[in-house]
């Protein structure tokens, strides 16, 4: 003891000197940041998240982006629309002529010719079915042999194919007439003219080519994102969506998606079971009945306009969270979904 007071009696500068207050202030405020952070990350609820970008189409496949094709193969002769023009159902878009101007006539010169064949044929089974009950009361009588007999039953069978073969092809040319006849394209329904791909009076086309895209009109819009296959096995239809359409300014708390500012609710409708070329998933999102926020209209959210979803998952700590992110795991297996 002696030695120690005499060293501090040496040193009595040193003794003097005390904690700085600041240093006190700074200790207890990283004692407090540190506990702090530690019941934050503990405690602190967090909503995993999946997210993919997308883009606007239409749940309904008759709804969505659609070819005009021809009906008739011709000459295209007259263009009644232009790129961008709103038409409704039933409006002619294009006419088409067959190069040969003289065929829809003898076409229905042909008719009348197969018409008449029709009609001689079925005359001559009139007569043959009244040859035939006439020799089988002779046979009966026995006044004609049964082979006479037979032949008039003979005679009635030929004449029935004769008057089918001749209905077929009264039939066949009817169709060709009809075809030719439809040489004007109209509108299935209302909608918009995307654009015409036709050329001009001097343009052959084929039938079945595509002459214009059409974009129908008051459709039931959906969402397809296109998600990574670590987290597609947690999506299930009926999941709940967050959307962040293009253009439209948001502020979204992937963990708290109650926060989010800007953003329109969506429920998963189907999740495909194959991936696409890219190696990501596609899921439809339709649109939520309960949220609050009703999708943009038809005019400020076009078809193939980008999206952003977040799909909300399970509801973990803010910890764990982190950790999972930090070693690219996928989020945790509901028990609904654990194989």
């Amino acid at each position: 003891m002696p030695d120690i007071n005499r060293h501090q009696e040496s040193f009595k500068t040193l003794s003097q000197l005390g904690v700085p207050r600041i240093a006190r202030t700074v200790a207890r405020m990283l004692i407090f940041s540190v506990i702090a952070v530690a019941l934050f990350l503990a405690f602190v609820p967090w909503v995993q998240t999946t997210s993919g970008m997308g883009r606007v189409t239409a749940l309904n496949p008759n709804d969505r982006l659609q070819d005009i094709n021809a009906l008739v193969s011709g000459r295209i002769e007259e263009w009644f629309v232009q790129d961008g023009m709103y038409v409704a159902i039933g409006d002619p878009i294009v006419k088409i002529v067959d190069n040969d101007p003289q065929l829809l006539e003898r076409l229905n010169a042909e008719r009348a010719q197969v018409d008449a064949k029709l009609e001689a044929a079925r005359q001559n089974l009139r007569t043959a079915e009244i040859d035939k009950k006439r020799m089988q009361e002779l046979f009966e009588q026995g006044l004609e042999s049964q082979r006479s007999a037979e032949q008039a039953r003979i005679r009635v069978e030929n004449m029935r194919a004769s008057v089918a073969e001749a209905a077929a092809e009264l039939n066949r040319v009817e169709i060709n007439i009809s075809r030719l006849s439809v040489q004007t394209v109209r509108a299935p329904r209302n909608g918009v003219i995307l654009s015409v791909n036709g050329g001009d009076a001097a343009t052959f086309v084929s039938a079945g080519e595509p002459l214009a895209t059409f974009v129908p009109d008051d459709v039931e819009h959906a969402i397809e994102l296109f998600i990574s296959g670590r987290d597609i096995v947690l999506v299930e239809p009926g999941d709940r969506v967050r959307l962040q359409f293009e253009g439209w300014p948001a502020v979204q708390f992937s963990g708290w998606p109650s926060k989010a500012v800007g953003t329109f609710g969506g429920n998963v409708q189907a999740v495909d079971a194959s991936a696409q070329p890219n190696g990501l998933f596609r899921v439809l999102v339709v649109e939520d009945p309960e949220d609050r926020n009703p999708w943009p209209q038809g005019n400020y959210v076009r078809f193939g306009a980008k999206a952003q979803g977040w799909i909300l998952l399970e509801e973990v700590t803010v910890g764990y969270e982190i950790w999972r992110q930090l070693n690219n795991f996928p989020p945790d297996f509901p028990g609904g979904h654990a194989q």
